[in-house]
């Protein structure tokens, strides 16, 4: 499921926008079974901020 990450204000508005999905009941449990058939691709961070997760 993308998780989105955005610099341009257009953008930002467009994925607010989400929020006014409604979902039927059927609909919601249907996304709910085959979340766990998506499979994850990329890294969760890019390298350089993952390196200053790492720092003492």
């Amino acid at each position: 499921m993308p998780i989105p990450g955005s610099r341009k204000l257009e953008r930002i508005q467009e994925n607010l926008g989400a929020a006014d999905v409604e979902l039927t009941e059927e609909e919601f449990e249907r996304i709910e079974a085959e979340q766990g058939n998506i499979e994850i691709h990329g890294d969760r961070t890019d390298e350089d901020i993952a390196k200053l997760h790492t720092l003492d």
